[in-house]
């Protein structure tokens, strides 16, 4: 068992990067006991004829260095590099009970898979399996099935273009649109929100136009832990004058101020960027009415100095919706605005005259916007916000959703979606020869709420964590117990795997930096970035066991043990470039798109909204409305948010530090204002629990959790997911768009006794 680390809570002095961020890393290669490899895969991360890196999706820039990777880059390299195994020895010293008490750090601690499990209910423990044997088991139990749709094939955000699309045929060859992923529960409220506002539903910046904004908006996103390579792009900005305007609860050392790891002279004086020109403190969900405030004040300006402040060619040429949009704003006083943002009328008044100054403005967001039960409205304002300066569709200007995982934009683009679009399946009814169902399939939530009413029987995840990423913890891990089968591919050992059917596999899978060998060659995989940019990966590292297999691999292993069908699986694998050509007959964007990838850079994925092509209902960009109300919590509960700490990527925990943060040696830990802990009548480092209050009536409870001061609004608070996923209704989700509300749980607080 790993010793208990000493707790403690202290500020931190230094900037994002700098010398921090080299001895996180260091000490990560250094845990994980291989540094040859670590070292060689990292010379070869984000580099052409290289890998893509297995953590986020921010873009690689064209003229790239040597060194193209940040802190968190470092760590999922490293933990995929480990010499540490998960082997057939360790499951059989450990039973899944034992397991199962284990903390989340504790089983990425153990390393490596190395081979099929699958688990034995008479010792309780996972035991060898041949791969022959458990796609026999799945194919069995698959066929055995009354309907299609009584499984779930769930997707993890880390998944290839070419396992993606492999996992979507043979899942609706075998009859179901049931494709819940990690879009689901982060980025979904984007994509409905911009599909309806733009005609599409990704960003349509490119990393050039960050050289070329003069002015840059930040929502409820925190780069320096989450996307630690977005901040050499705002120095680059910042440094040459642009402004950039950040809005976000909590005080966050990436927003402030940042230093370059790869700089010598400024690492050797310790100099640092500053990042954020102007930093707001929003309350909580309290982002569409600042948005809100902002347009007011761009409206009432127009209105006084008519044709200088909106861009009216722009929004007679490309849009429809203005006078409604200005009708409502008409109808919102101030003080519901002031009330419900938490930012007083100057500050907002000076947000919008920046913003009227302004020739050129990108705006990014990213989970602190999108997992509120009013996301979609909120990002449409973000929307309308660009729109009315024409800000969208010219050089230096455009909405930017900052993604997390490397290919989860990459994964909806090739069909991982349980709506797909009417074109998309007649396309791959023709190019495939089948009949594919035309039914939507589960979203994720649903996805849990069938397995909970035994409505789904089978539940095959693809990478991820399952468990741990969803919400209503105990509900989700009772809906995974109650399935006939469950089916994990993955690198490392996870909660998922111990929460499990009454029959469960786990399937381990090559990682992103190993060597994919089939018929002899190897292989190459391509991933999309968060700026629609496709590119090849190949991995170069030994795999971790010879057992393991690609993930195209285990889904075409899957389909022909279960299906009947005209698709030569085996052919297709052989060589994924015959996967490409696929893609590219079902999906005309990917046009010759074998030959594209051969670019070291890879090819953009053509956008039409970044081209004033506006491919919604009326063919214009959609300017919306949406009633500003009051969200007020009852005195006495608090807006908690779910936030990352600095040692963890999505679900993965790599240790349990937040430096950034100055929280030493736990997790659980809630971050409060000093005047509500003076209310609460708690003190830094009491232990207290903490109840969520839902609509369904239901009190939620977590317990011991450390209370920290921190600069974060009067009523708010934040602690970490997992940990606090289980206070979120699994009803609890944003209109529209399903994402659970997670940014947005009202609880009380009791200090333990």
């Amino acid at each position: 068992m790993m010793m208990e680390k000493e707790k403690s809570f202290k500020h931190y002095k230094g900037p994002a990067g700098g010398w921090g961020a080299l001895a996180a890393g260091g000490k990560m290669i250094l845990k994980e006991k291989a540094i040859k490899e670590t070292t060689q895969a990292l010379l070869r991360v984000n580099q052409p004829k290289g890998f893509d890196c297995p953590g986020c999706a921010w873009p690689d820039p064209q003229n790239s260095s040597i060194v193209e990777f940040c802190e968190n880059g470092v760590k999922a390299v490293a933990a995929e590099t480990t010499s540490k195994r998960a082997d057939h020895l360790f499951f059989a010293k450990n039973a899944v009970s034992f397991l199962r008490r284990q903390s989340a750090f504790w089983l990425e601690d153990q390393g490596r898979l190395t081979e099929p499990m699958s688990y034995n209910p008479g010792n309780d423990r996972y035991e060898p399996i041949s791969w022959h044997d458990a796609f026999q088991k799945i194919g069995t139990t698959l066929k055995g099935l009354d309907d299609p749709n009584q499984a779930i094939f769930y997707t993890s955000g880390r998944t290839s273009n070419e396992a993606a699309f492999l996992y979507q045929l043979f899942g609706r060859q075998f009859g179901t649109n049931n494709f819940p992923d990690c879009s689901n529960m982060c980025h979904e409220s984007s994509g409905v929100a911009l599909k309806e506002t733009i005609g599409v539903g990704k960003g349509t910046v490119s990393l050039e136009d960050f050289q070329q904004a003069d002015t840059i908006l930040i929502f409820g996103q925190n780069p320096g832990t989450n996307h630690p390579r977005m901040l050499s792009t705002l120095q680059a900005c910042q440094e040459r004058g642009a402004t950039i305007i950040t809005f976000n609860p909590l005080i966050e050392k990436g927003l402030q101020r940042f230093l370059h790891p790869q700089q010598i002279l400024p690492m050797i004086q310790q100099k640092s960027t500053p990042i954020s020109s102007l930093y707001f403190q929003p309350l909580i969900g309290g982002d569409l009415a600042v948005l809100t405030g902002v347009i007011k004040e761009l409206l009432e300006a127009e209105s006084q100095d008519p044709g200088q402040v909106l861009d009216h060619d722009f929004i007679r040429d490309h849009t429809i919706g203005l006078e409604e949009l200005q009708q409502d704003i008409q109808n919102t006083s101030w003080d519901l605005i002031v009330a419900e943002s938490g930012l007083n009328r100057e500050q907002i008044h000076q947000v919008a005259e920046i913003y009227r100054n302004a020739k050129a403005v990108i705006a990014c967001w990213a989970m602190g916007v999108t997992q509120h039960k009013y996301a979609v409205p909120t990002i449409q304002y973000i929307s309308n916000l660009l729109l009315l300066r024409g800000n969208v569709g010219k050089p230096g200007a455009g909405v930017c959703p900052v993604r997390g995982h490397s290919n989860v934009q990459g994964d909806r683009t090739v069909g991982i979606t349980e709506k797909p679009t009417e074109s998309f399946l007649q396309s791959l009814e023709k190019v495939f020869e089948f009949k594919a169902p035309h039914q939507p399939g589960y979203n994720t939530v649903q996805a849990i709420q069938a397995m909970a009413e035994g409505k789904a029987k089978v539940f095959i995840g693809m990478g991820g964590n399952f468990a741990s990423a969803t919400p209503d913890t105990d509900y989700t891990e009772k809906a995974l117990a109650s399935c006939e089968l469950t089916v994990h591919i993955s690198t490392k050992l996870n909660r998922s795997h111990l929460v499990h059917g009454k029959a469960a596999l786990i399937l381990p899978c090559l990682g992103r930096t190993e060597t994919d060998i089939q018929q002899k060659r190897p292989q190459g995989v391509t991933v999309e970035d968060s700026m629609s940019v496709v590119h090849l990966s190949y991995g170069n590292k030994k795999p971790a066991s010879s057992h393991l297999l690609s993930e195209p691999a285990i889904v075409a292993g899957i389909a022909q043990a279960t299906l009947n069908s005209s698709t030569d699986w085996e052919w297709l694998i052989g060589d994924y470039g015959r996967i490409r050509e696929k893609i590219e007959a079902v999906l005309p964007d990917f046009v010759h798109y074998n030959e594209r990838i051969q670019n070291p850079r890879g090819f953009v994925l053509r956008n039409p909204a970044r081209y004033r092509e506006w491919h919604t209902s009326s063919k214009k960009a959609q300017l919306t409305s949406f009633p500003l109300s009051s969200i007020a919590l009852p005195e006495g509960q608090l807006r908690l948010m779910t936030i990352r700490s600095h040692d963890q990527y999505n679900t993965t925990i790599y240790g349990l530090d937040d430096r950034y943060r100055g929280i030493y040696g736990t997790r659980k830990v809630i971050l409060m204002n000093a005047e509500d802990m003076v209310a609460y009548q708690v003190t830094q480092g009491d232990q207290v629990n903490l109840t969520s209050h839902s609509d369904d009536g239901k009190l939620r409870t977590v317990h011991t959790f450390y209370v920290v001061t921190y600069q974060i609004p009067k009523g708010c608070a934040a602690a970490y997911f997992p940990e606090t996923n289980g206070l979120v209704s699994i009803e609890s989700i944003a209109d529209k768009s399903s994402t659970p509300v997670s940014k947005f749980i009202p609880i009380t607080i009791q200090k333990c006794s």
